[in-house]
């Protein structure tokens, strides 16, 4: 279905089956089953849960599964009941232990709410070929895809400020403007803005300090941070004030705009009073206007693995495939690092994904994040349904919010 993930493994031989057991399907919600598989992975058994979701079914509807602010976290269990979800999956790897916000983009009721970090700054292996703008997404029309969505912006001076006799007056007629302005905006709601380059942040990023994301290099999260930082309050379509970066949670009406090195020097042409647009979006490649979306590394493309994918190293997995006509997806887990169940490796889990009749995949945040959790019919609160591999369900930044209504 999609072009847009790398290339394909070649395949000299058909592997062997990897499912050995499913369990019944059991209805969640219209549109929305469960089941449990066994696996046979050569080197013991492996326990998976699946949650199929039908598109077609218009009782099924599907978003971003989040905290409420991207730089926070909470288990699936808790934001999938705080939304009335009947079922959710973890999302993408994030900035644990420092910001805890995602790596890739996320859109959430058809907004964009951030974009992807370098890919020198993700907080896990890279997967080959899988850069930090690729998601897992659903359109308005309800087709789920993997795609790519880059972020593009920009921030633009729209008057001239003139003042006679200590009163503002109307600006004259449009004047050309001295460079540097127009100005490219490189990061929305990250954890990693780029070196020399412009963030914007909203009140979606929540209450985290915005100088921690003038830290570290496009290639080293542990480089220091930029010397040379400024932040520049927009309220209202002005610049209310220019400061050092600061935390606090943005009120509506109100954009950070937060630059590092040439980028900061670029902010400090802009001066209280200045009449400026910052415009954003998130460019999905496909050209479909995304509903929702969530990070995520592709490791399947038209039903095959995509190349150079471990083979050795076995965790807890989780992971998202949509069907060849995007109407159809799955989230599945895999548990691992238990005494029944050993985990999967990349390849492993490809392929797993392949054998569910899945066409693309991604691969989700796993390890002690993955979690996968749904609401019996007649129930009052979701239960976690695979086996996470913490000692207690770890809080993840963002998921996959399923809905049956």
């Amino acid at each position: 279905m999609s072009l847009l993930v790398p290339g394909v493994a070649a395949a000299d031989e058909v592997p062997q089956p990897l499912i050995e057991s499913v369990g019944p399907a059991v209805e969640v919600g219209p549109g929305v089953t469960h089941r449990e598989l066994t696996t046979d992975l050569g080197i013991g058994r492996v326990q998976a849960d699946v949650v199929e979701v039908d598109l077609t079914n218009p009782a099924v509807k599907v978003n971003l599964l989040w905290p409420g602010a991207v730089a926070a976290r909470k288990t699936v269990k808790t934001m999938a009941d705080g939304v009335g979800a009947v079922a959710g999956i973890n999302g993408d790897f994030f900035d644990i232990g420092r910001t805890n916000a995602a790596a890739g983009p996320a859109v959430l009721d058809g907004r964009p709410v951030k974009g992807a970090v370098p890919q020198g700054r993700r907080a896990a292996p890279a997967v080959d070929g899988a850069e930090m703008d690729y998601v897992f997404t659903t359109d308005h029309h309800g087709v789920a895809r993997v795609d790519r969505m880059p972020l593009r912006g920009e921030v633009r001076r729209t008057g001239i400020r003139l003042v006679a006799n200590g009163a503002e007056q109307p600006p004259p007629p449009p004047l050309p403007l001295p460079l540097p302005l127009p100005l490219p905006i490189v990061a929305l709601n990250q954890h990693a803005v780029p070196v020399d380059g412009i963030g914007v942040f909203t009140g979606d990023w929540g209450e985290v300090d915005r100088a921690r994301t003038l830290c570290g290099s496009d290639v080293d999260r542990d480089a220091p941070c930029a010397a040379e930082q400024v932040e520049v309050l927009v309220r209202d379509g002005r610049v209310a004030e220019v400061r050092p970066p600061r935390g606090g949670t943005l009120p509506p009406g109100e954009t950070a705009l937060v630059g590092r090195d040439r980028g900061a020097a670029a902010l400090r042409s802009l001066s209280v009073g200045d009449e400026v647009a910052v415009d954003y979006r998130l460019e999905p490649a496909s050209g479909a206007a995304p509903y929702m979306a969530v990070g995520g590394s592709p490791i399947l493309r038209d039903g095959r693995p995509t190349e150079n994918l471990n083979d050795t190293a076995r965790a807890p997995r989780s992971g998202v495939g949509v069907s060849a006509d995007g109407r159809h997806f799955t989230l599945v887990t895999v548990d691992g690092r238990q005494s029944d169940s050993v985990g999967a490796t990349l390849l492993q889990f490809s392929r797993l994904l392949a054998e569910l009749g899945l066409d693309d995949g991604l691969n989700l945040d796993g390890g002690g994040s993955s979690t996968l959790a749904h609401r019996a019919p007649g129930q009052p609160a979701t239960t976690v349904v695979n086996d996470p591999s913490d000692p207690s369900p770890r809080l993840v930044p963002n998921g996959i919010a399923v809905f049956s209504v």
